[in-house]
């Protein structure tokens, strides 16, 4: 039996990649159509912060302004040790797109009515900071029962498939 810790997030997310956060409640409320790799600008003080491992997903979303694609409600605290010159923990940040990719994402979210929505950020292998982006639609509360009842179906199996002798 293997104990699990922070290798098990690295495996969960590629092999060279650290996780800092991850949006679990993303995949409950939304279904996720298409998602994109996108890099964030960034202060100093907002990386130590992050290297720490103390940010949150849960109220941020992706927004459209002006060709440029923003990060915002994002919550990333502020770091204790920059004194003057640390940043505002809930500040819009702008995310780092191609300009067809801005386009693409874009239109199909104001055409159909969906949401961009940060489902994790992490440090790639170069130590920089990325989120994967998800372009989602809403799911109903029976969507929700739908998908709950198919996860405990497959759990159900999997421990019969367990307890049935070779």
């Amino acid at each position: 039996m293997s104990k699990k810790g922070k290798n098990d997030a690295r495996e969960k997310t590629g092999s060279h990649e650290k996780l800092i956060a991850e949006n679990r409640k993303a995949r409950h409320r939304f279904e996720v159509m298409d998602t994109l790799e996108c890099g964030v600008m960034l202060l100093g003080s907002e990386v130590k912060s992050l290297r720490e491992g103390r940010t949150s997903l849960d109220e941020a979303y992706g927004r459209v302004r002006d060709h440029d694609v923003w990060l915002v409600g994002c919550d990333i605290p502020e770091y204790p040790n920059a004194t003057l010159w640390n940043h505002q923990p809930k500040r819009p940040r702008k995310l780092l797109l191609h300009r067809r990719e801005i386009r693409k994402f874009a239109e199909k979210a104001r055409e159909k009515g969906l949401t961009l929505v940060p489902l994790r950020m992490y440090f790639n292998e170069r130590g920089v900071a990325k989120v994967l982006l998800g372009l989602c639609r809403g799911k109903k509360l029976h969507d929700k029962r739908e998908t709950l009842k198919k996860a405990q179906t497959q759990r159900d199996l999997a421990r019969a498939m367990r307890r049935r002798p070779s």
